[in-house]
């Protein structure tokens, strides 16, 4: 019988550098490596050569950038989705292209098996898990760090070092970081305390607000049904305009989030984001809705993106009320065209002018000035049918000297 094929999802980091031989130790098995480039700006040189060196019979590097901006970003920016009204959901959103792209490969290797590299008490384990399942429900996924031997990175890295595994970390790296164009996340070390503001050096991709340039930036966006597709009047492919405003916001101090967040598995964690570009697009694109959605609309739009980014924060991505949801989302955008000019100063991102073809907003009936259109009339009606109801309760639940009643108290004869 011939040795199993595990696939395995390689960073080339510490945890699934030590996984590639563990696997092969444990299971006597083939280890083919699949890497996801999402656009991080980590270099990924060299990750398939130490797949190599450190095991791996295959390595896999795919670049998913153009993919995961248009086919996961852009919807989950069209539905407005950020988790707990904070984080725009990078690492989450990542987690079912990758997913995709392991059961990819397995599917052509002919492997049995999938491994992640993720611990027992995060969200990203349910996320690959459940998201592997929908895609391919007969692969058997297998998770070394919720059941190996190593209590710590310590003893990870003595391990890599004893089978010649090379790995860059060191028991004293203060801080776990996953990047990808959308945002970077980091925790661990002193942001375990919620009480510590976090150091300087816990930021990647954007300099302190106070140390940001003392002249304001403008970025003009514009939209076309709810997708950006150009910056400064001119169009613009869609990963270079989420490169082009992580630059621009990173460099203004825009995209710093400090959250205490509720995880799927029932702890609370703290966690740091760095998002320039989705925290511009997110306040931009939501302007331009103000203009061009109805209020109804916009009101259930904002419901029902709360349960959206609650869906991919908790890795149910492939879900059949993901695509119904998705209708929705799509339904409200047909109208979402038109440009947002935005202003970034020293980490804060203000309105600077919207205007829409599909524009609600009718200046005649806003205006205070000579001419105003409304009917001012109408209101007094309006006003008397609107508040009949409440009206009508507190006639009948008043007595005549206007002191609300007190409920009548039932009593029993025995």
């Amino acid at each position: 019988m011939s040795n199993p094929r595990i696939v395995v999802a390689y960073s080339g980091g510490l945890d699934t550098s030590v996984m590639v031989k563990w696997l092969q130790e444990k299971y006597n098995a083939e280890i083919i490596t699949a890497t996801g480039n999402l656009g991080q700006n980590k270099e990924l040189v060299g990750v398939e050569e130490k797949a190599y060196r450190t095991g791996a019979k295959k390595a896999y590097i795919e670049d998913l950038t153009r993919e995961f901006v248009e086919d996961y970003v852009f919807p989950a920016l069209k539905a407005s989705a950020l988790y707990e009204g904070s984080y725009p959901l990078a690492t989450a959103l990542g987690r079912p292209l990758l997913a995709k792209l392991l059961v990819e490969v397995a599917r052509k290797e002919g492997a049995t098996h999938i491994a992640h590299g993720c611990t027992g008490k995060g969200n990203d384990q349910v996320r690959f898990e459940v998201s592997i399942g929908a895609l391919a429900p007969d692969v058997k996924v297998l998770a070394p760090l919720r059941e190996w031997e190593f209590r710590g990175r310590a003893e990870e890295i003595a391990y890599a070092k004893a089978h010649g595994i090379p790995v860059a970390a060191t028991v004293s790296s203060p801080y776990s970081i996953d990047e990808n164009i959308w945002g970077t996340s980091i925790e661990c070390g002193v942001l375990e305390d919620p009480t510590v503001e976090p150091p300087a050096d816990a930021y990647q991709r954007t300099v302190a607000p106070e140390d940001a340039p003392d002249e304001p930036r403008y970025v003009s966006i514009d939209f076309e049904q709810g997708v950006p597709i150009g910056l400064d009047g001119k169009k613009t492919e869609s990963v270079s305009i989420v490169h082009q405003l992580n630059d621009i916001g990173g460099g203004h101090g825009v995209g710093r989030i400090d959250l205490v967040e509720n995880r799927l598995v029932g702890i609370k964690s703290r966690e740091i984001y760095e998002a320039p570009a989705a925290t511009i697009l997110h306040f931009a694109h939501t302007e331009l809705e103000r203009l061009t959605l109805d209020r109804s609309v916009f009101n259930m739009k904002s419901q029902l993106s709360r349960e959206y980014a609650n869906l991919i924060y908790n890795g149910l991505w492939y879900s059949p009320l993901k695509s119904a949801l998705d209708a929705f989302f799509n339904e409200t955008q047909r109208n979402v065209t038109g440009n947002v000019r935005v202003k970034l100063y020293k980490g804060t991102v203000t309105v600077a002018g919207r205007s829409s073809k599909n524009s609600l907003y009718n200046a005649k009936l806003a205006t205070y000035s000579e001419e105003d259109q409304f009917d001012h009339k109408a209101s007094a009606g309006f006003i008397k049918i609107f508040g009949l109801p409440i009206r009508l309760y507190h006639q009948i639940m008043k007595g005549s000297n206007g002191v609300l009643r007190k409920p009548v108290k039932q009593t029993h004869e025995h």
